[in-house]
């Protein structure tokens, strides 16, 4: 009998991820909003931040990512989309997101255009989501009360939270470009997160 590779036994995935992307700025309650359209929907909600959050201290990514992330900065493009590849792949090989009957609800990446280039080969983006907040204060109230929450370290700095601001507004606002306009909701995000999420089911609730 012939000995099995474990790549053998993982499930492989052959078609694009079929993607709806939560877009906004630091604070705007992307990650709030993902959790409740995955309850709600049974689609899978990834947060990059939790991502790379989680990744061991001592490890290369992880020394690379708290490097950048400690200063507000992104991490290179190429290392970004690797890492998030490779965390998907292993969501699949233990049965915890399933690309054929789900979707990936992404908050946090593409971040870059270059990402968003990079992703394609992976997702196949069917709505962009996007959360509009008009008073930068509120996202820096919002950001430093899941500080103190969550024991967010990267959330309390005003520094940081600035640089992370001006990261958005140059870089990843021009993600949507990318994308064509057609799939693109923007909502409302200086509600309460209950009444985002009831505005984003009324639109889209065939879909979701």
């Amino acid at each position: 009998m012939q000995k099995r590779k474990l790549q053998d036994y993982i499930p492989k995935v052959k078609e694009p991820f079929r993607s709806i992307l939560i877009f906004g700025p630091p604070g705007a309650g992307k990650g709030t909003l993902g959790k409740f359209l995955s309850s709600a929907g049974n689609h899978f909600h990834l947060s990059s931040g939790d991502i790379f959050r989680g990744l061991d201290l001592d490890s290369p990514a992880g020394k690379l990512y708290h490097s950048y992330a400690g200063k507000g900065l992104l991490l290179p493009d190429e290392v970004t989309i690797e890492i998030w590849h490779h965390f998907v792949s292993g969501l699949i090989a233990t049965n915890r997101y399933f690309p054929s009957q789900q979707y990936l609800l992404l908050d946090g990446v593409p971040r870059t255009k270059k990402q968003a280039e990079l992703l394609d080969k992976y997702i196949q983006v069917e709505q962009i989501i996007m959360l509009d907040v008009t008073e930068t204060n509120i996202l820096f109230k919002r950001m430093q009360r899941r500080a103190i929450l969550e024991k967010r370290s990267d959330d309390m700095e005003p520094k940081i939270l600035k640089t992370r601001m001006e990261v958005y507004k140059k870089d990843t606002l021009k993600v949507l470009k990318h994308y064509s306009k057609g799939i693109l909701s923007v909502f409302n995000a200086d509600q309460k997160p209950l009444e985002v999420l009831r505005d984003v089911l009324v639109e889209l609730s065939d879909m979701l």
